[in-house]
């Protein structure tokens, strides 16, 4: 039996033009057949969020990093690619034309994604979009003004609705066996969920060049996705790799974003980041199990940690100890605050935690973690978990997530286009 993949685009989102170039290959390779679904994403957003636009919603440390993060991935993917500088624009008429032009819809949305993301055209002006219209060789007078009739106005709406409908809250989006993928970084899974896994494995340990970086991952135990992050860290960056614990939650507050992130996504968008927690859980061999006390509080253990790492007699315990309690908290459940705990889990790795939790109640253990979360402000970090890789010369790249591990791994390696891609943006 021949399996579908589903790909749900807008032309307004860069990361579905990313998308829009790996997809058909994706397809191919894996012998699926494949459908490209035209949406509104603003229709999406503004049915799930109330507003359109998301880089409204950012921290300014944010914004930069998602800008930073687009060009990074097109250099990765040697995409061609040039942020429009009026983005967003409106691209309902695009959108309508690809619909009244019909299918295939492969030609024109290639089309229509170069003329936005490369050749930053408007695709909002009537002209613009019939002259690309007449270049792939369609009648534009015709296109245009099928584009402006019910029918097609209501089969836009109908397809955004559709896609609202089967969970979706941002583009690109693909559908493979009822399963939801959100992202150009998820384009790998869907190629392994449809038989066929095309991606690079990148061998713990691997190194671009003959000196790796140094790399700071800024981290809270309360992040589940920093705790994956944690135990896949120290396999691929060995004696590069610098634990930087800062306080998350005063992170957010500094930056006036939501406590609790999960909690303000809308409930598609909140089921599908649970499902995908757990999804990289599984691709990083960890075993996870969501804690009763969420959202935890861990300013104990984090003043311990700093308490570790500031005693060089204790280098070599460090690592350890953080893969501890991240076990703890994200496996077994227990209350990072409770003091028996702590000193249990000191135990587990050759520490004493009546030492360390004296320590860390001084004030010099608290002044340490207010140090350690101004110092990742002034950085520009925004979330966890961040890789932040050193580079002679340049600021540090930053690189947010778990899921930007290969990004992280090609910077430390030498690969300079992807520190340097986007910074001039």
């Amino acid at each position: 039996m021949t399996r579908t993949v589903d790909f749900y685009f807008d032309y307004s989102c860069p990361y579905a033009y990313i998308a829009s170039t790996r997809i058909e290959g994706v397809a191919a390779r894996s012998g699926a057949r494949l459908n490209l679904r035209p949406v509104l994403l603003g229709g999406i957003l503004k049915e799930l969020n109330g507003a359109t636009n998301p880089i409204d919603e950012m921290s300014p440390p944010k914004a930069r990093h998602n800008v930073l993060d687009m060009h990074r991935w097109a250099a990765v993917r040697h995409v061609p690619f040039s942020y429009h500088p009026r983005h967003p624009l409106r691209t309902l008429r695009a959108l309508r034309a690809t619909l009244a032009a019909g299918e295939p819809f492969g030609p024109l949305m290639h089309a229509f994604f170069k003329a936005y993301w490369v050749d930053n055209r408007d695709l909002d002006d009537r002209e613009v979009v019939a002259e690309i219209l007449r270049e792939r060789r369609l009648d534009a007078r015709a296109v245009l003004a099928r584009a402006e009739s019910a029918d097609i106005k209501s089969d836009l709406r109908a397809r955004t609705d559709e896609a609202i409908e089967k969970g979706l809250f941002g583009v690109p989006a693909m559908i493979v066996e009822g399963n939801l993928y959100w992202g150009q970084d998820r384009l790998d899974e869907v190629e392994e969920a449809l038989g066929e896994d095309e991606s690079t494995v990148l061998m713990p340990g691997l190194q671009l060049s003959s000196e790796e970086r140094a790399v700071d991952l800024w981290f809270d135990y309360s992040s589940p996705y920093s705790y994956i992050a944690a135990v896949r860290a120290p396999r691929v960056f060995r004696s590069s790799l610098r634990w930087r614990p800062m306080l998350l939650g005063a992170v957010f507050k500094a930056l006036g974003g939501p406590m609790i992130p999960l909690h303000a996504m809308s409930a598609s968008k909140r089921r599908y980041a649970e499902r995908d927690m757990r999804r990289q859980a599984i691709e990083g061999g960890v075993r996870l199990n969501w804690p009763s006390r969420f959202p935890l509080n861990t300013v104990t253990s984090l003043r311990v940690t700093l308490a570790v790492a500031a005693d060089p007699a204790l280098a070599d315990r460090l690592t350890p100890l953080i893969q501890r309690f991240y076990r703890a908290m994200w496996v077994e459940d227990r209350d990072p605050q409770d003091a028996d705990t702590v000193r249990a889990v000191c135990s587990d790795v050759g520490l004493d935690g009546f030492d360390l939790l004296e320590r860390a109640s001084s004030p010099e253990g608290k002044q340490a973690l207010r140090d350690a979360t101004d110092e990742a402000v002034r950085l520009g970090v925004f979330g966890a978990p961040t890789w932040a890789v050193h580079s002679t010369g340049r600021p540090p790249g930053l690189f947010w997530g778990n899921d930007r591990l290969e990004l992280a791994m090609r910077a430390s390696g030498g690969d300079d286009r992807v520190l340097d891609a986007g910074r001039e943006t």
